[in-house]
């Protein structure tokens, strides 16, 4: 009965109404998700310029736990989907199992990074003592109970797989709004708590993602009964782990390159002065209001276009990528007048020096621009995954960041002006526009036209 409501929903239900069902939970919990991560920053603003430049530096790790949490979720919402839109439900159980193995071999792999490596990693960026402190203390704790956000990822894409979206936006808000909470009690040693500084910002994230990470796990228990949880099928099976990371490997590496590029900018803007680093991480912490209800709406996009791809009904996937991109546009452009109206307001909600002030300005306002092209950028990605096609989202990835933005950052920090590297988002976005439109071009013209051409014939 509840498949034959799911086949119904992703199959029948008007795609603009089943958009913002499949989407506005998911929405709703990133934009919690992103309000939580700036929250962090603002109170550990409040202890000092180089705590908030520890945490900023810490950000590539956080970013790559994410990645492979979010790709791998992704391999599995796309293989998941497909497989319920054929109907293949021993399938289904086999790649919801096979992803919760995969979250605990990731796990595993911080812990060790946690446990050995922070540290060194601190060491090869600054040497200045006070922000490998501060940076060793978040890091360790954030790495060594990384279980927490791996387990959530997990268990919410299965919830957001089979349509059960408003779940995982309970998930996640819970996750979010406790970790909110717990950060001036942890920091600063409320109610009784001792004053933890840097280290209890970590350990009210990571209490928060447990404590999400329990919720998630009860709903797709208790809810979630297009799956059968087995552990007859948690151990690894090859073909399935390979169909998952056909499609999650591809965005693992591209968000991992957003790692990469990270770290990679943090050392261009040390050239200048430890304040451009913090000025850049209060920019990843600010942008991620505008970017994270439109990954909310492409994660409510991908099963949509998936179950419909296995469904093979083109018209749906047409009318879905047409739908998103108008919305993605939208809210991409709203975040563009935010930063453009409101950079000195924004900058001092992190207890913002004059000299941070004077970098940041500039910095927000000319970043922002690349917001404009970023709406199609982000869609056009997320289709090329839906489909299973994430090595184009890979190349995609890689021509944006690593072939434009870097090399460009790298040369205009030659000019010995800071304001000129901002410069290089707007060109690398431009890029990652033209590659993207290329490929859904092709894409278009070889599967979803020819799907429809069959399609005519049939019928």
């Amino acid at each position: 009965m509840s498949n034959s409501l799911q086949e119904n929903k992703m199959g029948t239900m008007p795609i603009g109404k089943l958009i913002i069902s499949m989407s506005l939970p998911i929405m709703v919990s990133m934009l919690v998700s992103a309000l939580y991560n700036v929250v962090d920053s603002i109170f550990v603003s409040r202890i000092s310029e180089n705590a908030l430049t520890a945490v900023s530096l810490a950000f590539p790790i956080q970013n790559l736990m994410i990645a492979i949490s979010t790709g791998t979720g992704v391999g599995i919402n796309a293989m998941l989907s497909m497989n319920l839109g054929k109907k293949d439900f021993k399938a289904v159980n086999r790649v919801a199992m096979n992803g919760i193995f995969l979250a605990v071999c990731s796990y595993i792999l911080f812990l060790i990074f946690g446990l050995f490596f922070a540290r060194p990693f601190f060491e090869a960026q600054t040497d200045v003592l006070e922000i490998v402190e501060y940076g060793c203390q978040y890091l360790n704790i954030i790495s060594i109970m990384s279980f927490g956000v791996f387990g959530q990822i997990t268990m919410e894409r299965l919830l957001q797989a089979t349509g059960k979206t408003l779940f995982s936006m309970f998930t996640q808000g819970t996750g979010a709004i406790i970790n909110i909470i717990l950060d001036p009690i942890m920091i600063f040693g409320l109610f009784g708590f001792p004053a933890m500084g840097v280290a209890g910002a970590a350990i009210a994230t990571v209490i928060g993602q447990i404590i999400a990470l329990t919720m998630a796990i009860i709903f797709n228990l208790k809810i979630n009964h297009e799956i059968q949880f087995s552990l007859s099928n948690f151990r690894p099976h090859l073909q399935t782990i390979r169909s998952i990371y056909s499609v999650g490997l591809p965005s693992i590496i591209m968000a991992s390159i957003g790692s990469i590029m990270t770290f990679s900018m943090n050392q261009i803007l040390m050239v200048f002065t430890p304040t451009a680093v913090a000025v850049f991480g209060v920019y990843f912490k600010l942008q991620s209001f505008i970017f994270m209800p439109v990954f909310g709406l492409n994660n409510g996009m991908i099963p949509i276009i998936a179950f419909n791809y296995g469904a093979k009904n083109p018209l749906r996937i047409i009318k879905t990528v047409k739908l998103c991109i108008v919305y993605a546009v939208v809210l991409m452009a709203l975040g563009f007048l935010i930063f453009e109206l409101f950079p000195i307001p924004l900058l001092k909600l992190f207890d913002a020096s004059e000299q941070m002030i004077i970098i940041g300005v500039p910095a927000l306002r000319i970043i922002a621009v690349h917001f404009l092209f970023a709406g199609f950028c982000i869609v056009f990605m997320s289709v090329f995954q839906s489909l299973g096609k994430g090595f184009t989202s890979l190349i995609v990835s890689v021509a944006r960041q690593l072939l434009a933005l870097l090399p460009i950052a790298w040369l205009l920090s030659k000019t010995g002006i800071l304001s000129m590297v901002w410069w290089a988002f707007p060109i690398a976005e431009v890029v990652s526009l033209l590659v993207s439109s290329f490929f859904i071009y092709r894409i278009y013209h070889r599967e979803i036209k020819t799907m429809i051409e069959v399609n005519d014939i049939s019928a």
